[in-house]
């Protein structure tokens, strides 16, 4: 693939530090879906719980990894699962040290996606509505309208290979990573 100065560069981020993770599996597929678009893998697995004691100047070094891996893409997607019918504590943690310093925070005006997969039925619903709230409190730009929940994904996925194979689920997910990059070319023009 050929980069030229329009190749947008998408963050990656697993809302899960389990190395099987669902979520996992299908932040794994989204590069497959255009190999047009950079892709970089986001970890949140070294961040320190976050305390306004040590948060100061630059941060812990992991912390300024993490920033500055956030700060070098063009948007970031984040794919969640829903622990007790919210925002896993680690994902809360990682956007509360890339919420900070106000001004100049990692995802102030990022454009961000959300997806979210869960073996149960109603998808990450409720775990994707608490990380726009406080996606919206770090002045991130959220991909308005758009929804991805992949509901009952251990019948969506080849646990062996750790693959999306359902079809279906790879066509909806494509639809939504192109509508993320339209949404990338639009937030300037929110400013």
């Amino acid at each position: 693939m050929a980069l030229d100065w329009r190749t947008k560069k998408v963050g990656l981020i697993v809302g899960s530090l389990r190395e099987n993770s669902f979520n996992r599996m299908i932040a794994a597929a989204i590069p497959e879906l255009d190999d047009s678009i950079v892709y970089e893998s986001i970890s949140i697995a070294d961040l320190p719980l976050y305390n306004e004691d040590i948060d100061h100047g630059d941060g812990p070094e992991p912390v300024q990894r993490f920033r500055e891996a956030i700060k070098r893409v063009d948007g970031i997607i984040i794919v969640s699962p829903e622990y007790n019918s919210g925002i896993p504590g680690v994902l809360k943690n990682a956007l509360d040290w890339a919420s900070t310093p106000t001004k100049t925070a990692a995802l102030r005006r990022k454009p961000v996606g959300l997806v979210g997969a869960t073996p149960g039925v109603k998808g990450t619903i409720l775990s994707q509505q608490q990380i726009r709230q406080t996606l919206e409190a770090t002045q991130a730009f959220v991909l308005p309208f758009q929804k991805m929940y992949i509901s009952q994904v251990m019948d969506k996925v080849d646990l062996e290979r750790r693959l999306l194979t359902d079809e279906a689920t790879r066509k909806y997910l494509k639809r939504y990573v192109q509508q993320f990059i339209l949404w990338i070319d639009q937030v300037p023009s929110l400013d």
